[in-house]
């Protein structure tokens, strides 16, 4: 009994292209994430988790497409091969099956730990360019609904007894905006 040729496909962000990744293959199947690969929780993913049976082939381009840390791509690996699944990394040329290879093993290993670290460079950057963006006094994060004379002048009319749900709807803020202000500084 052959089972399917199921594809897995992920890119981090809506407008990436999924175009070169297994290109050129035809599945039975596939399944196609526009989502960050920082952990398992992604729909396609759990979709795909759910279709595959004993006897089919899951393909995905690298490595790092379906995993980012060492713990998930050992834990997907290992629970696919363990029900008869294979998976087959193209750009690795690795394939997985579940037999008993120490050398197979130290492989996935090696490259999921390269997927690790490349996760771990990019948010390094991102923290230092947000950093750097923050010491040139640039906005990081959502722009303040409120600035700071808008909330002494609230604290004050709050301390003379007006109503916080009232001044949130005169400054056009939720509640909870208004409360986290005045709870800030």
């Amino acid at each position: 009994m052959s089972g399917q040729q199921v594809a897995y496909i992920r890119v981090s962000t809506v407008d990436q292209n999924t175009d070169r990744q297994l290109e050129g293959l035809t599945f039975d199947e596939s399944f196609t994430d526009k989502v960050s690969g920082k952990d398992t929780n992604r729909p396609a993913l759990q979709e795909c988790l759910r279709h595959l049976r004993k006897a089919d082939t899951l393909h995905v381009h690298s490595i790092d497409r379906l995993a980012r840390n060492m713990a998930d791509l050992m834990k997907l690996v290992q629970e696919l091969t363990a029900k008869g699944v294979a998976v087959r990394f193209h750009k690795e040329n690795l394939t997985f099956t579940g037999e008993d290879n120490p050398f197979q093993t130290l492989q996935l290993q090696m490259m999921g730990a390269f997927a690790e670290f490349e996760r771990a460079m990019i948010r390094e950057r991102q923290r230092e360019g947000m950093a750097a963006a923050k010491k040139k006094g640039k906005q990081i994060g959502a722009k303040k609904k409120l600035d700071p004379d808008q909330v002494a002048a609230i604290r004050a009319r709050v301390a003379s007894g007006e109503a916080k749900k009232a001044l949130a709807e005169e400054y056009g803020v939720s509640r909870q905006t208004l409360y986290s202000a005045l709870a800030s500084a």
